[in-house]
């Protein structure tokens, strides 16, 4: 989570990128009652992830009804990811690179214990897609900021 909290978004690699600005859309979208899949479908499109799409749709879905606290995404327009938006995005590198139990035991923290299973699967097949892609989170070496929280 440290190497993406408090980070300006324009550092980040570009599935970083791809996904903290989807996850606003998203929540943009849902905050004044509109259905997410219009604003956030065209991004998936043009990276040629609407593959992806359901399960990023379902994942945004579990943590916005069964977080143990209210996640809070920034505007579309902030410079800087938030500290939900860098587990979501901690959880999602750690499944691409294999550390599914790390993944699992992260997401325990923050989500409702009948939910979490679904929210594995979910995002295991968000990374299933991007992954191939090149659309999942990675250690970005040359930034090297990280939080001190």
């Amino acid at each position: 989570m440290y190497d993406f909290v408090d980070r300006r978004v324009t550092t980040l690699d570009p599935g970083s990128r791809f996904l903290v600005w989807s996850m606003r859309l998203w929540v943009t979208a849902v905050g004044i009652g509109q259905c997410p899949t219009p604003a956030v479908a065209p991004a998936f499109a043009r990276w040629r992830a609407i593959g992806a799409l359901p399960a990023f749709m379902k994942a945004m879905a579990l943590l916005n009804r069964d977080a143990l606290e209210t996640f809070h995404f920034r505007p579309l327009a902030c410079e800087c990811v938030s500290e939900h938006e860098a587990i979501v995005l901690s959880v999602i590198r750690s499944m691409h690179q294999g550390r599914f139990i790390d993944a699992t035991e992260t997401l325990a923290l923050v989500i409702a214990s009948d939910a979490l299973g679904e929210l594995v699967e979910s995002l295991s097949r968000l990374v299933q897609f991007l992954g191939p892609i090149g659309l999942c989170p990675a250690r970005d070496q040359a930034a090297g900021a990280t939080s001190t929280e």
